[in-house]
């Protein structure tokens, strides 16, 4: 297995064990606007918005795909904004967490690390899905964008038919964004009661 490979494999793994660490990086750390509180709550909002925009954009993407994702070609709803809506709204989830820290660094961190990582997974993804679906692939790769969506392109089904076991088996990673800023305000709250230590402050 090569290098490149395993990380397309364990991505889910991988992307986990990066909120882990960044919230242990937040555990002892302050953001430097704390103290300039139209700032701090400029950031918490922008950040709860592009949480609430990626949950929704997640749940409708997993409504698609549930059940469908490599034997069906999906090009419809968010598929047919983009080729990878999916990590596309975990992108806008990730900023907004980091961006709920009130802080620029952590969302700057997150952002970096997609760019540097999904690519890979990304260009693997289409590899096989090319392999799979043939001339019906490059047909849908030739009218929809790659990675940002075009709203002029947008098209869905009148009925559509949903697999409700399989939906609901992904509701858990499609919330992770949610729980993570939870997570955030109450580490928050340790550090106001001084359960928890401020050894340092990110910007």
């Amino acid at each position: 297995m090569t290098a490149r490979s395993f990380i397309e494999k364990k991505r889910k793994i991988l992307t986990r064990l990066l909120s882990f660490v960044l919230v242990l990086l937040i555990l002892f750390s302050e953001s430097y606007w704390e103290k300039t509180l139209i700032k701090s709550d400029i950031f918490f909002l922008f950040g709860i918005v592009l949480v609430g925009v990626a949950t929704v954009g997640r749940l409708w993407c997993l409504l698609y795909i549930s059940g469908y994702k490599t034997n069906t070609l999906i090009r419809w709803g968010p598929y047919s904004l983009c080729r990878n809506p999916l990590y596309f709204f975990s992108l806008l989830g990730g900023v907004g967490v980091g961006l709920a820290s009130e802080t620029l660094m952590l969302p700057g961190i997150i952002l970096i690390g997609f760019a540097l990582y999904y690519p890979l997974v990304i260009r693997a993804e289409e590899r096989k899905l090319h392999n799979f679906h043939g001339k019906d692939f490059e047909d849908y790769m030739n009218i929809t964008p790659r990675f940002f969506p075009e709203f002029r392109a947008f098209r869905e089904p009148q009925e559509y038919t949903v697999k409700p076991k399989a939906f609901r088996k992904g509701l858990f990673d499609a919330l992770w964004f949610v729980w993570l800023v939870g997570i955030l305000e109450l580490i928050e709250a340790f550090h106001e009661y001084d359960v928890l230590p401020v050894l340092f402050k990110l910007y």
